[in-house]
């Protein structure tokens, strides 16, 4: 199934324009194909961090602690959790 693609209209300073069409040109795409590409591996990124972030905070609490954050004090006293 082909994927449903939306036009976006962007305003970019000359500077920023002209810099984006010669990357364009270099990598042999358009600046459209550029700047997806770019958008979808932010995305991406951002999707895996979210991911990472619910499993992390899935997690039950370790060592002898109540689930609470532990000060830093309380972090360093290893011998409380022995």
């Amino acid at each position: 199934m082909p994927r449903k693609l939306r036009n976006v209209t962007i305003t970019l300073e000359e500077e920023v324009a002209r810099w984006a069409r010669v990357e364009a040109a270099r990598e042999d795409t358009s600046v459209s194909q550029m700047l997806a590409g770019i958008l979808r591996a932010q995305m991406k990124k951002n999707r895996e961090y979210d991911t990472a972030m619910r499993r992390a905070l899935a997690r039950k609490p370790f060592l002898k602690s109540d689930g609470k954050y532990l000060i830093r004090l309380e972090a360093h006293e290893r011998a409380s959790f022995r």
